[in-house]
């Protein structure tokens, strides 16, 4: 029964914290309504996820969050200085990442990393070709990003998920 009512304890409780963030002021009646979201949404998304997500190294799952998090604000800040500069001087082109995760969910997950960070889109991910492509703002070497793309976000992604 409990399982039925609360089927991803994570993710409701995660609703529940960014749901608090978010509120003017923290009371029951946010507490409630944050819980009441937290409940409804994974119900409601449950056809979406094929199989139960199996978090196999959460703390490699933290430090990747604190790395994106760390990115995402040198990307921002770098981005603003390139939008606010000469925009003809731009280098703009599309990369293909190859990608060693088989989980289709951590691939989408893969992308939706690299769409967080400013100067950079997820554009599709081929899962016949098993690549990623990739749209940056401004590149000077494909490589680098490809390196940095597997290093700083997928090896992190399989080891949290063992995949």
């Amino acid at each position: 029964m409990m399982k039925r009512l609360v089927p991803r304890p994570l993710l409701t409780f995660t609703i529940l914290v960014l749901w608090l963030m978010l509120a003017s002021d923290i009371s029951v009646g946010q507490v409630l309504l944050g819980t009441a979201i937290g409940l409804v949404i994974p119900i409601v998304t449950a056809p979406f996820w094929p199989e139960r997500l199996r978090i196999v190294r959460p703390l490699v799952g933290i430090r990747l969050f604190l790395v994106l998090l760390y990115d995402i604000v040198v990307a921002n800040l770098r981005v603003a200085r390139l939008v606010l500069g000469p925009t003809d001087k731009l280098r703009s082109q599309f990369v293909e990442v190859p990608l060693d995760i088989d989980d289709r969910f951590v691939a989408v997950l893969l992308g939706s990393v690299v769409a967080l960070t400013p100067g950079t889109v997820s554009i599709d991910i081929d899962r016949t070709r098993r690549a990623l492509l990739v749209h940056a703002l401004d590149l000077d070497d494909p490589d680098e990003l490809v390196r940095l793309i597997k290093t700083r976000y997928e090896v992190p992604l399989k080891e949290t998920f063992g995949c």
